[in-house]
């Protein structure tokens, strides 16, 4: 066999060795990470939930959720240990959250409306997108209207219909 027909296979052999490796390493520090959690520590779940530590057991760990809520876990359900530091941040707030780019707003409302801009300007500015009727038109529209006014066609009431 030529060395340039095997080449191919022992590249595709290459390419998953190494990204098996990189998993494998990934898995490691995960493991690692769930094994080094401690009593008080500050975790996040793979749900996002938010907790401490109260008990630490070969599978399975105690998780404070609330302050008198307790629920036990799977060592696996565990995303990340966080720092006392971020942890406080997060959960309770604490600590100057310093943002250098201008907070957006919730709504867009403050946006569009200008600082100065009094309810008369803003009236004059508006554009009526209504559909307005001129001269016969209009008579014949509002006779129309009177002619059918609140009443029924056939003065049936609800739930009565002509089917036998």
């Amino acid at each position: 066999m030529n060395i340039v027909t095997l080449l191919p296979f022992i590249v595709l052999i290459g390419a998953m060795f190494l990204m098996t490796r990189s998993a494998k390493k990934k898995q490691q520090a995960a493991a690692q990470m769930r094994n080094e959690m401690q009593p008080g520590t500050g975790v996040r779940t793979i749900g996002g939930m938010y907790a401490t530590v109260k008990e630490v057991n070969d599978d399975t760990v105690l998780l404070e959720v609330a302050p008198g809520v307790h629920a036990v876990y799977a060592k696996n359900s565990i995303g990340a240990v966080l720092d006392d530091e971020e942890y406080n941040r997060i959960v309770h707030g604490d600590g100057d959250l310093k943002i250098d780019a201008p907070v957006v707003p919730d709504d867009a409302s403050s946006l569009t409306e200008s600082a100065g801009a009094d309810k008369d300007e803003d009236d004059v500015a508006r554009i009526d997108l209504g559909k307005k009727v001129e001269g016969d038109d209009a008579e014949k529209a509002h006779d129309v209207a009177d002619a059918a006014g609140d009443e029924p066609k056939d003065k049936k009431t609800d739930g009565e219909s002509d089917a036998k």
